[in-house]
């Protein structure tokens, strides 16, 4: 057991570090590893130990413990929408087009045919959020779409549950009992979970924290987050939902950043484990022999899914922000994998499609990091103006000339705009997101709604006779495609360019940049002047 388990940690280091080459995230390199050991070592049935599912499972509790912790009770009253109105419906809807297409088509039984449709509806709630808690993302409109609608779908785990239960039980049992018994274990939970929450846990935290030992603290956090989860399992819950509800009631007190810092470790580590018991579940055989029948569903599955989630967010936000969310939830997830086994060992699910389905889950799992790389590139190329770009828009008039042209209008463009008034320099201002060009209106700013880059917006600003061009833009991506579009205009010799590193300046030298600011440079600068200008006081 040792030795694979020296193994395993090697040719995870070795595919991670040749991926990394590649930009590409430690998902795919564990995933990988756990197939290549499955074959290496025979351990596709030591997927299946109950021990080795438990501590997988732990990885996605400690991730929502995390999450929770950015979310206090506050913030998720301001999101019912998104978990309880798109999140619900996503689901009803997925699993109601799945059921029709599994009965009526293909010819499965009712019972099974529910239970395939609700287990395809929910997406991945551990590589989603881990990657979007990484890079930030979690906090943008739509990162807090895609949160509210895992949040739901964690939540149905809870029905989906009992309607195989339901399904599978014998005659004496009644419905209205079980359907009773688990409104009152959820109110049971909730009650406890809020209680120590509210007038125990800052307390508690205070008094272990007053001891000055960190293995302590870091054991209260351990205690809290796989105690939780427990206490959530012991009425019936998932353990996530009880870790996800505790980070929440932690992120109420002083101690949130402090636990979050120490937890970080061991749900990193949990969560290596889990998706190498993802990748454990990959059988060629299968996929060799079912192919065809591989290549038509996984597309299939994944265009339903995107169709209904970007028609639900498209109904109240941006299509931008629609289709970021649809196509960060496209992929479907690791508690469909635990579902489809439930049903199978219950004989809901014929063991043949279950393994199929199994395959087509995982192989949308290991796509789902390339495709969260590249959002903001395929929105920027796919997704056209939306119809607020003719309406209420500044009109610039056809002889404007030396003025500024400020692309971008969040925190460091608003910055910039300010400079100028103070300077008394003519400007006008390009922005795409609804929200900044709507805070820019209400100012009365000379702003224009539209996509940056694109030539005909840029030209409509009289780009050309500017005096200047800044680039107020923070997405890597995003900030390519508009220089871009800007060289092919002014061939960028008026062009002011802000990057992070000097990578990111590397990626621009081929667009005639000739004003690029590194940001990292110019931070140090000014602290290595303040430091020399405190010397001299």
């Amino acid at each position: 057991m040792l030795g694979i388990i020296v193994a395993t940690i090697f040719i995870a280091l070795i595919i991670n570090l040749i991926l990394k080459r590649f930009q590409l995230p430690t998902i795919i390199g564990y995933i990988f590893t756990g197939t290549i050991i499955a074959y290496a070592f025979n351990l596709h049935a030591a997927v299946n130990n109950h021990e080795l599912k438990e501590i997988a499972e732990f990885g996605v509790v400690f991730l929502m413990f995390t999450i929770g912790l950015e979310f206090s009770i506050e913030h998720l009253k301001k999101m019912k929408k998104e978990v309880f109105f798109t999140g619900s419906l996503q689901i009803i809807i997925t699993t109601l087009f799945v059921f029709l297409i599994c009965h009526y088509v293909i010819g499965i039984d009712v019972r099974s045919s529910m239970v395939i449709g609700a287990a395809l509806s929910l997406s991945s709630t551990a590589i989603v959020l881990k990657t979007f808690n990484e890079t930030k993302e979690i906090k943008k409109p739509y990162g807090k779409r895609v949160l509210g609608i895992l949040i739901m779908q964690d939540i149905a785990v809870i029905p989906i549950l009992l309607m195989i239960s339901f399904f599978t039980m014998n005659e004496g049992n009644s419905v209205g009992y079980m359907i009773l018994e688990t409104v009152v274990a959820a109110v049971i939970l909730l009650g406890l979970l809020f209680v120590s929450g509210k007038y125990l846990l800052e307390p508690f935290l205070t008094h272990v924290s007053q001891t000055k030992s960190d293995e302590l603290f870091v054991a209260s956090v351990l205690l809290l987050a796989i105690g939780s989860s427990y206490l959530a399992y012991y009425f019936g819950f998932s353990y996530s939902l009880g870790a996800f509800i505790a980070g929440m009631m932690i992120a109420e007190t002083k101690f949130k950043h402090q636990v979050e810092a120490d937890l970080i470790p061991f749900r990193n580590i949990l969560l290596g484990v889990f998706f190498v018991t993802v990748g454990m579940q990959i059988n060629f055989a299968i996929i060799s022999e079912y192919i065809l029948v591989i290549l038509v569903l996984l597309p299939l599955l994944m265009g339903l899914k995107y169709v209904i989630i970007y028609t639900l967010v498209k109904l109240e936000d941006t299509r931008r922000v629609a289709f970021k969310t649809a196509f960060s939830l496209i992929q479907i997830g690791e508690f469909s994998l635990a579902i489809l086994e439930l049903a199978r060992s219950q004989d809901l699910v014929d063991k043949t499609y279950s393994q199929i389905l199994i395959v087509t889950i995982v192989i949308s799992m290991i796509l789902t990091p390339i495709i969260l790389k590249n959002l903001s590139k395929a929105a920027g190329l796919l997704i056209s103006e939306d119809p607020l770009e003719v309406v209420n828009t500044y009109n610039v008039e056809k002889d404007t000339a030396n003025h500024v042209v400020v692309l971008g209008y969040g925190r460091f463009g608003q910055a910039i705009v300010e400079e100028l008034k103070a300077m008394g320099q003519k400007y006008i201002i390009i922005e795409h997101n609804v929200k900044f060009y709507q805070i820019g209106q209400e100012r009365n700013e000379p702003i224009v709604f539209g996509n940056a880059a694109q030539r005909h917006i840029l030209n409509s600003v009289n780009i050309i006779s500017s005096s200047a061009v800044i680039v107020a833009v923070n997405n890597p991506d995003a900030l390519h495609l508009i220089c871009e579009a800007v060289d092919s205009l002014t061939h960028n010799t008026k062009t002011i360019v802000t990057v992070t590193t000097d990578g990111e300046k590397e990626i621009l030298e081929s667009l005639h940049l000739e004003h690029i600011i590194v940001e990292t440079k110019q931070l140090s600068k000014a602290v290595v002047d303040e430091v020399m200008y405190c010397r001299l006081d």
